[in-house]
């Protein structure tokens, strides 16, 4: 699966991991085997995508609207956003994180 990253602020981190075709976003189990070859879907209702989701030479390919806690991220999170390709396990937190305070 190859996932553009669009960052939003929020107030909580996004958690995300690929199994196979399936997309599990914050708890939410998206089964995306039925977009075929050369085709695309375009979800509706209430979902963490942003676009449409193709499949080209077998690789599921999507833009995620990703979550992050201004708290602890950079304000400057870069102008272009990552694209991770995942084909099992957990989706790296592509969030630029500020560097932790050592204790006094």
């Amino acid at each position: 699966m190859k996932i553009t990253i669009k960052t939003i602020a929020s107030e909580y981190d996004t958690v995300a991991s690929v199994a196979g075709d399936v997309l599990t976003v914050d708890g939410v189990v998206y089964d995306l085997s039925s977009v075929p070859e050369g085709g695309e879907a375009r979800p509706s209702g209430d979902h963490p995508f942003s676009g449409p989701i193709t499949r080209t030479d077998g690789l599921l390919h999507l833009a995620l609207i990703w979550c992050f806690d201004a708290a602890t991220a950079e304000p400057d999170q870069g102008a272009e956003y990552p694209v991770l390709t995942v084909s099992s396990g957990d989706v790296s937190d592509p969030v630029k994180r500020k560097p932790e305070e050592e204790p006094i």
